[in-house]
């Protein structure tokens, strides 16, 4: 990839996406391709195909998926099976097609076995049983890896998967019905001080462990992997802190810094998840990155950004 490179960022208004444009925009990259959902439905084969064609781009990052935390995925399994898996399909199948030099594949931990070793090593891929509550979005994410793999193989390919730990982060969800815990947490602390510092009832028993990686942090690991130039036979890379925490831990730094003086009650009705996510990222530091974000620097950034665009949420809602 050179500064010249013209790359097309899928889901460039999303979370991740727009992350990936500013840190490519930030470093000189000028010929960014991007096109609205509204305008080119990626679960089409023939009008990605159109797209690809017409466009011819160098690079291509697919950021865009369906995404969601334990409930939307419980909820709706059915969209994120069929529209993930229809997104990377025609998109890694669209940039081999057109002769894509360069493709960055974006996934989730949740690839891996849920009672898999701590920490999470690429290899251990289809090596065990996933968690039932993300398992939809898991398997759609396990084929896009399965695609580029293929591609490689078969066809000399240099297609790289980057499986992100848990993201969070400016442009993040902070609707109750579909967000991460992070986001969850900030809006509900944030709501619960407003209204006078009501109690806050979380999912769980707040015993899991989870990594968190800002998502400036993986836009700058995508443009490295993409600069450093990917070594042979390395398709599968892990992108995260290489530290975790409990929820409970979580729930206390993200309630300081929002400002809530009320109590946390833990509903352990609700499912916990997998018990440990944590990442092992000794392939990216050894290829010479590593995240620079920490936690609770990045989760004030993030509850700033909450706020400045705290209208907006309340406007969605209201016009459904």
């Amino acid at each position: 990839m050179t500064k010249d490179s013209k790359i097309y960022i899928a889901g460039h208004n999303g979370m991740v996406g727009s992350a990936i444009f500013r840190d490519l925009s930030k470093n000189g990259y000028k010929n960014l391709l991007t096109i609205k959902s509204s305008e080119l439905d990626l679960r089409d084969q023939k009008a990605t195909n159109s797209f690809m064609s017409q466009n011819k781009p160098d690079v291509l990052i697919i950021a865009a998926a369906r995404v969601g935390g334990i409930l939307a995925n419980d909820t709706y399994p059915w969209q994120f099976l069929y529209d993930n898996l229809m997104i990377e399909a025609n998109l890694i199948n669209a940039a081999h097609q057109n002769n894509v030099e360069d493709l960055i594949f974006l996934g989730s931990s949740c690839i891996y076995p849920k009672l898999a070793a701590q920490p999470l090593k690429e290899e251990y891929l289809l090596t065990g049983s996933l968690e039932p509550t993300n398992e939809w979005y898991a398997i759609a994410k396990i084929a896009g890896i399965k695609l580029c793999q293929a591609l490689n193989k078969q066809f000399g390919r240099n297609y790289i998967s980057v499986m992100p730990t848990n993201l969070y982060g400016p442009g993040d969800n902070f609707d109750l019905k579909t967000s991460h815990v992070l986001p969850a947490m900030i809006r509900k602390f944030h709501e619960a001080k407003v209204n006078g510092n009501l109690p806050v009832t979380l999912w769980g028993s707040g015993s899991p462990m989870r990594e968190f990686l800002h998502v400036d942090d993986l836009a700058e690991a995508v443009r490295f992997i993409l600069e450093y130039g990917n070594k042979p036979g390395v398709d599968l890379i892990n992108a995260g802190t290489g530290e975790d925490l409990t929820i409970k831990k979580l729930a206390g730094i993200v309630q300081q810094v929002v400002g809530h003086e009320g109590t946390i009650n833990w509903d352990t009705s609700k499912p916990d998840g997998t018990p440990r996510k944590l990442m092992d990222v000794n392939r990216m530091k050894n290829l010479g990155w590593s995240a620079s974000i920490g936690l609770e620097d990045g989760i004030k950034q993030t509850y700033q950004w909450f706020l400045d665009h705290i209208n907006e949420f309340k406007q969605v809602e209201i016009n459904g």
